[in-house]
């Protein structure tokens, strides 16, 4: 197996072991005899902030090829053979990584390994200028329904571009402009492939009803011929001052079926103990019903429709602390924003009560829960704290920190970042009056 690092540890009986294959790839595996299951999760440490200009939407764009087809599997295969064995499959991209994932009936799990293996050895027998047009087709279609075509679509985007500046790794986001993705050839998919999709700049996590020495060795047969490669650069820095040191505002006139007031605040990295603290600052402020913001505007005022304050989470660049809200017919944005900034000033000189903080913790704990609870959701944070943070036993003890937070330590962080300024706003002008009584529609992002 070359090299070979096992560890164990748990919260509410989860464990989780750690190998390494002599050609980098670093297995987890985490045993679960609940359900006859079990998920097969890999990790790329690629992500739209590895990209460079020019060539934005790459990582994107490859995940998608990536189900184009390999040296043994023709075509629509992957998805054929995973279906018929009675699996589900597929895969994201986001600013730090690529993943793809398979939840298969236990006994089908060498199935799911054998696929992954022979579209991580050999992608580049099947990527041709057919599957490349195919495939671009197929993303800039997305792009077009997903964000150009529906209400407030750009919206993360736009706003992405305001809060890091023109250069940073994540000043643009994964899904690329127009214009990059019909520049990208063959020869950049081709590169992109060679210097990313290599053994020792992944993880996979394997999850569930499964025998953890049979499954290594599944690993090592298909995985363990598959050649290192040692061209990767390290992403480009993404740190930044700690705010942003004043207020950064873009309106937008657009058909959309209500006003809305966006906006994103500059948070302390993922993986600290601030961003834990930040995370339930923003539950309480507007983490769902109970939450004061939609007490405020929602419940009281009448003002907005919806109002939610959320964490993007990031490990390599500020996180971003996400606020959106739509407002009721007529209600005009300064209104809803200087309602905003009376909350969140009221938060910052008060901090959380002793009530809103036992919610927030519960709230967070359920979520944790349900992504652990799940062999899907458990191989993906198994992954995320493997790649992002080195150690996936960290998934297992995510929520004590969380609770170890105090009510003073998230009324520090409200006070240092929850400001005017230190935001991007984001303002939603119709370009129609929107009639009295319109349902709120939600654009997925």
């Amino acid at each position: 197996m070359g090299h070979t690092a096992t560890a164990q540890a748990g919260s509410g009986g989860l464990t989780a072991t750690e190998h390494r294959l002599a050609n980098g790839l670093r297995v987890v595996l985490s045993e679960d005899h609940l359900t006859p299951v079990a998920a097969v999760c890999l990790w790329y440490d690629v992500g739209s902030r590895h990209e460079v200009k020019g060539r934005t939407g790459l990582a994107h764009l490859f995940e998608h090829l990536m189900f184009q087809g390999s040296h043994q599997v023709h075509g629509n295969g992957h998805f054929e053979l995973v279906q018929g064995a009675g699996g589900s499959l597929n895969g994201t991209t986001s600013f730090e990584r690529t993943n793809y994932f398979e939840t298969m009936p236990a006994h089908q799990v060498e199935l799911a390994l054998w696929l992954e293996a022979d579209r991580m050895g050999s992608l580049l027998a099947a990527l041709d200028e057919q599957s490349m047009e195919n495939q671009r087709d197929v993303v800039k279609n997305e792009r077009r329904q997903r964000y150009d075509n529906v209400p407030y679509g750009t919206a993360f985007e736009k706003l992405t571009a305001l809060a890091y500046p023109e250069g940073h790794p994540y000043h643009h986001t994964p899904i690329g402009s127009m214009a990059d993705l019909d520049a990208a050839t063959l020869e950049d998919a081709r590169n992109f492939f060679r210097t990313y999709y290599a053994p020792n700049n992944a993880v996979i996590a394997v999850v569930g009803d499964i025998d953890p020495e049979q499954t290594l060795a599944w690993v090592e047969k298909y995985f363990g011929s598959i050649p290192t490669h040692d061209g990767k650069q390290p992403p480009r820095d993404g740190a930044l001052p700690d705010t942003m040191g004043g207020q950064l505002r873009e309106v937008v006139e657009e058909d959309v079926p209500a006003r809305a007031l966006m906006a994103a605040y500059r948070l302390p990295h993922d993986g600290t103990r601030e961003s834990d603290a930040a995370d339930l600052a923003l539950t309480v402020l507007g983490g769902g019903e109970s939450s004061r913001l939609h007490n405020r505007l929602v419940r009281r005022d009448q003002s907005a429709v919806a109002a939610g304050f959320g964490l993007l989470r990031l490990a390599g660049a500020p996180s971003l602390g996400w606020l959106d809200v739509k407002t009721s017919a007529g209600v005009d944005v300064p209104d809803i924003e200087a309602a905003v900034d009376e909350e969140l000033a009221r938060f910052a000189e008060e901090g959380p009560t002793e009530e809103e903080m036992e919610r927030a913790q519960a709230q967070l704990e359920r979520e944790w829960l349900d992504r652990l609870g799940t062999v899907a959701g458990r191989a993906d944070e198994l992954c995320r704290y493997a790649v992002l943070f080195g150690d996936p036993q960290l998934a297992l003890t995510a929520v004590d920190r969380v609770l170890d937070v105090t009510a003073e330590e998230v009324k520090a962080v409200a006070a240092a970042t929850l400001r005017p300024d230190n935001r991007a706003v984001l303002v939603y002008e119709p370009t129609a009056a929107p009639e009295a009584g319109n349902e709120e529609e939600e654009a997925g992002q």
